[in-house]
């Protein structure tokens, strides 16, 4: 409601003071400065800009009103007030206006009442009216010596769970073990038994690294020594659960099966959808007393629980992934597609590849002879060949004045395309990458999805590179995936999922948020696609990884990538059994049979 002008000009009210007194005239009043209109509009706005101290100063006691005002906005910490004065009925020497309240604090929450504010009139001719003090000038339901306060409850988060609905990440009791290190007393036998407790859960924990993170604690705070899932805590509860200078506190967090379940896909998700994933706490205005009792709720919300996020991992390819490359000594991973939808089914690395990060996702590697489904396609688009077509493959050749040779220098003869391809002949591929034009192999990599550009929400990705060459010596050693072609393992799992699919795979992970294609793939060619089919059969069955053979329809090609001149490579191998698309990668494995290997764990468990 809009202020009521009812007083006369200041010059007017100023000159009719003056009068007042000269005349000697009793009851005129002496507010012969601001009307209470404007002394009221002078405490709201500054109340309502922050200025608690400028506000104070504008009433009959400022003192007890700065203390007041001072306390509330601690208490409530608003992102902002609006205080809004309605109509002023003035009587003499008195007037009182209803006030507007609007708290605005934070995440959504409103708090609004109506109040009605006293003034007075004073004998300062300058200011001529106040607001009268009392704490219920803040609140109406505030007394003297009582305190506004804001509490909340958190409301209950939502899990996040695989494309079959079990839950992958949700609330899990945990217990916090905080270390006081001025109340341990002999801190080195504590941080000891500490280590010796907990570091087979944590192979990080050591007495060193608890000592140094309580020496970086301020004096009379705790150090974070651990936070362990309830179950561990009772493991290890009878060997540290009565050390000196420990507490333990309780409380939930979103965990994952294990600590190590898709640690490189489900901490980003969370992040990523933490919003839905958290819900909107409750929360509630109250009156208190000193001492912090609540005497009164003057407004509440209720807690909004969070909404469950589904993403496209499936737990049980996900576990048999993990499984596969963890007895692996050196960075393994292995990246699962499914070929029918593009939901990434499983991202699993093993300790050594997680210490650097998303590599399975990221990573850019030489994807060696798997490169030669891409190289097939290329010659079988641009050179007229076939399956059957006879080629050489004989033990080394010379391209362009360099030398390459098969792994071992064996020596097919001449054999048809196909059997070059299940053999994984170099000198064969080689020699058709350096026939080809200098952008076949960016062309047929792009069909493949190698080049293509996503953002997936929750993830970085990367798929790999091919550049064009005018050199054939150049185009030689790319047409084997060496030289300058770089794939990750997300990239070659596309590669497997188009082959079997017939047209490009997006990646997809969170439902519903799809992932945005910023540089789409090419369009495979469908007969071509089908005898490619037909050469990454044979490498399962007459070929190189004929250790694959007894579990089931597997399609897929092996891949030794060298990355320094000392004969230090990667091994790889890429393939697809019915809808499930993936890439294994071991770095510095030294061959392709440590990933064959991890391949047959792999799908022998998922049976």
């Amino acid at each position: 409601m809009p202020l009521t002008r009812s007083r006369a000009p200041r010059r007017a009210a100023a000159l009719l003071a003056v009068l007042c007194v000269l005349a000697g005239v009793g009851g005129c009043g002496l507010f012969s400065g601001e009307g209470p209109e404007e002394a009221l509009t002078d405490f709201l706005a500054a109340w309502s800009a922050g200025d608690d101290a400028g506000a104070a100063a504008l009433t009959d006691n400022p003192q007890a009103a700065t203390e007041v005002l001072a306390a509330a906005r601690s208490s409530l910490r608003p992102a902002g007030i609006v205080a809004t004065a309605g109509q002023v009925r003035e009587a003499t020497e008195r007037a009182t206006a209803s006030v507007d309240v609007r708290w605005d604090l934070g995440s959504g929450r409103t708090w609004s009442y109506l109040n009605e504010l006293e003034l007075v009139a004073t004998p300062d001719a300058e200011r001529g009216w106040a607001v009268r003090w009392a704490p219920t000038v803040v609140h109406p339901q505030l007394a003297t010596g009582q305190r506004l306060a804001v509490r909340t409850e958190e409301p209950q988060q939502a899990p996040v769970v695989d494309r079959a609905g079990v839950p992958l990440l949700e609330p899990t009791a945990v217990v916090s073990v905080l270390l006081d290190r001025l109340a341990a007393g002999d801190l080195p036998s504590v941080t000891a038994a500490l280590a010796a407790a907990l570091s087979p859960l944590d192979s990080g924990i050591t007495a060193t690294s608890i000592t140094e993170g309580a020496a970086r604690t301020p004096d009379g705070q705790s150090y974070t020594v651990a936070v362990l899932r309830e179950r561990d805590y009772l493991g290890v509860k009878n060997a540290i659960h009565d050390l000196p200078g420990l507490r333990f506190a309780t409380g939930e967090r979103m965990l994952a099966p294990d600590a190590g379940f898709a640690r490189q896909v489900l901490p980003a998700v969370r992040t990523e959808m933490a919003e839905q994933l958290d819900g909107t706490p409750g929360w509630s205005v109250l009156v208190t007393d000193a001492a912090g009792t609540a005497i009164d709720t003057l407004a509440e919300g209720e807690p909004e629980p969070g909404a469950t996020v589904g993403v496209s991992l499936d737990r049980a390819v996900q576990t048999a992934a993990e499984d596969a490359v963890e007895p692996v000594a050196q960075q393994a991973m292995i990246v699962a597609v499914a070929p029918s939808t593009g939901e990434v089914l499983a991202v699993a690395q093993n300790g050594p590849a997680d210490v650097e990060g998303a590599l399975a996702l990221t990573g850019r590697y030489p994807p060696g002879s798997t490169f030669k489904i891409i190289t097939a396609d290329a010659g079988l688009a641009g050179a007229g060949l076939a399956p059957q077509t006879p080629v050489a493959c004989p033990g080394s050749a010379v391209i362009g004045g360099r030398p390459l040779p098969n792994k071992g220098g064996f020596d097919l003869g001449t054999v048809p395309l196909r059997t070059a391809f299940a053999k994984s002949c170099n000198t064969t591929f080689g020699r058709l990458g350096a026939d080809l034009p200098a952008d076949a192999l960016p062309a047929a990599a792009l069909r493949f999805g190698i080049g293509a550009d996503f953002v997936v929400p929750g993830v970085k990705t990367i798929t790999g590179s091919v550049p064009p060459s005018d050199d054939p010596v150049q185009r030689a050693e790319d047409g084997i995936g060496q030289g300058e072609v770089l794939a990750s393992p997300l990239g070659m799992a596309l590669v497997a999922a188009t082959v079997a699919h017939g047209s490009p795979v997006v990646p997809e992970l969170v439902r519903g948020r799809p992932t945005e294609v910023t540089k789409p793939a090419d369009q495979p060619d469908p007969a071509r696609l089908d005898q490619v089919r037909d050469m990454m059969r044979a490498v399962v069955t007459e070929g190189t990884a004929t250790q694959l053979a007894p579990l089931g329809e597997v399609y897929g090609k092996t891949g030794t990538a060298e990355f320094t001149g000392a004969g230090q490579a990667h091994g790889w191998f890429v393939g697809y059994r019915g809808d499930l698309a993936f890439a294994v990668l071991v770095v510095d494995g030294g061959s392709a049979t440590v990933a064959v290997d991890t391949a047959v764990r792999f799908l022998s468990a998922l049976g």
